[in-house]
């Protein structure tokens, strides 16, 4: 304890940690964020920044400024490495951070399946690093193929562009880029555009699992009024940076794969002391700690936490909602303990539903009333808005997204890694 004060180690700045760290910036405690960024990411809206709608900052928040009348909450920028629970520490590339209670929030990343030429050369959609990396490349693939010194076989290459994975991530990117390149038809006046074309791989038979299926369908019918080629039921297997193979032996030239087709734990789960599940998420108990802990002092929540009780078949998904729902338990059960009680409280995920924005003004939203078009996409912004960080924030970006709306105008398309 830190002047008597219990210390609280929170791994990780996204949802779930931040929402801890607020919590507990009211007690009489003392908070340790360790996240080897400074800022927390809004990740829904990463396709935005790759797209070219949104800058950074406007979905990147300083971790410090939250806190800045906490006092009692600090931010160690450290790249976390793993747990030594027989001696209460972190380990990070920083040195170690002592902790009476642990909270693992150090969520996920791009899952390749052990396909390493693909993990080489596909795009992730995880970090910004990712996002404006796809943003400076696709906008610079129309700069390359307008060379007239460009065969017809590498032009048609590089205004390929392939989107592998049917979830929420992979659906508004591919919507996203459609956009983008109906702004480009209007500026690139030697290209020709009946070269290029988008294609959303899927291995299973439904876009959007988590909606109902004629919201799947109508998912499709969109996407294809769009220009979208949308592949069902088709894996992928190699792509080495020039040709993407698919299971069933046809291969796609492109330059440009974009990859959202899962997500696993971040490595350094593995090195935390407790039971991993196939994807590298930490098991963790109905109360929320770490299954297998050596002491009781050690919980996970959000992506990076394997949860699951009663007659669930498969764990939690890795979203937003689950990880702040998680955040006010453990604060709870951790506030109980400190306090010297031991009937902790048991977490049950109230399920929000599920929405996905295939373009301007289209969307889809599950529940708790089924929605689409442009309702469904004011909604769709509505709910994104009001969790954004710090009200300059909200404000821009309705104004962008208002002005997207009406004139389809991307001025972020500005490439900042010239390679000529």
């Amino acid at each position: 304890m830190s002047n008597g004060k219990p210390e609280i180690v929170i791994v990780g700045g996204g949802f779930g940690g931040i929402k801890l760290a607020k919590l507990f910036a009211k007690e009489n405690v003392e908070v340790t964020l360790i996240d080897r960024h400074n800022f927390h990411l809004f990740q829904p809206l990463l396709y935005q920044v790759s797209t070219s709608v949104l800058e950074t900052g406007e979905i990147a928040y300083p971790i410090r400024a939250f806190f800045r009348d906490c006092p009692n909450v600090n931010l160690f920028m450290a790249k976390a490495q793993g747990v030594d629970q027989k001696r209460n520490v972190v380990l990070t590339n920083h040195g170690e951070v002592k902790y009476d209670y642990l909270i693992l929030a150090a969520g996920a990343t791009t899952n390749f399946f052990g396909m390493k030429n693909v993990e080489e050369h596909a795009f992730g959609m995880k970090t910004l690093q990712e996002a404006v990396h796809i943003r400076n490349h696709v906008i610079h693939e129309f700069e390359r193929a307008e060379k007239p010194y460009r065969t017809p076989e590498d032009r048609k290459k590089r205004m390929t562009f392939v989107v592998v994975g049917g979830g929420p991530t992979g659906v508004e990117e591919a919507g996203a880029i459609t956009e983008l390149i109906e702004i480009q038809k209007k500026e690139f006046h030697k290209l020709d555009f009946n070269d290029v074309s988008v294609k959303l791989i899927e291995a299973t038979p439904h876009l959007l699992p988590m909606l109902p299926e004629d919201l799947q369908e109508h998912t499709v019918r969109v996407l294809q009024k769009k220009g979208v080629e949308v592949m069902l039921n088709t894996q992928v297997v190699d792509y080495d940076g020039d040709v993407l193979t698919l299971k069933s032996g046809v291969k796609i030239p492109t330059t440009t794969v974009i990859w959202a087709a899962g997500v696993r734990a971040v490595d350094m789960m593995s090195n935390c002391g407790g039971e991993c599940a196939r994807d590298g998420r930490i098991w963790i108990e109905e109360n929320l700690m770490v299954r297998g802990a050596v002491n009781k002092n050690v919980f996970a929540i959000g992506d990076c936490a394997a949860f699951m009780h009663g007659d669930m078949k498969r764990p939690l998904p890795t979203v937003a909602p689950v990880a702040t729902q998680q955040a006010k338990v453990v604060y709870k059960n951790i506030m109980k303990l400190i306090k010297g009680e031991t009937d902790l409280e048991k977490f049950v995920y109230k399920d929000l539903g599920a929405m996905a924005t295939i373009g301007r003004a289209e969307a889809v939203v599950g529940s708790p009333t089924k929605m689409t078009g442009f309702l469904a996409w004011c909604a769709w912004m509505f709910v994104h808005l009001i969790r954004l960080a710090g009200i300059h924030t909200n404000l821009t970006v309705a104004i962008k997204w208002t002005w997207n709306l009406l004139s389809g105008t991307r001025l972020g398309r500005i490439i900042t890694n010239i390679k000529l």
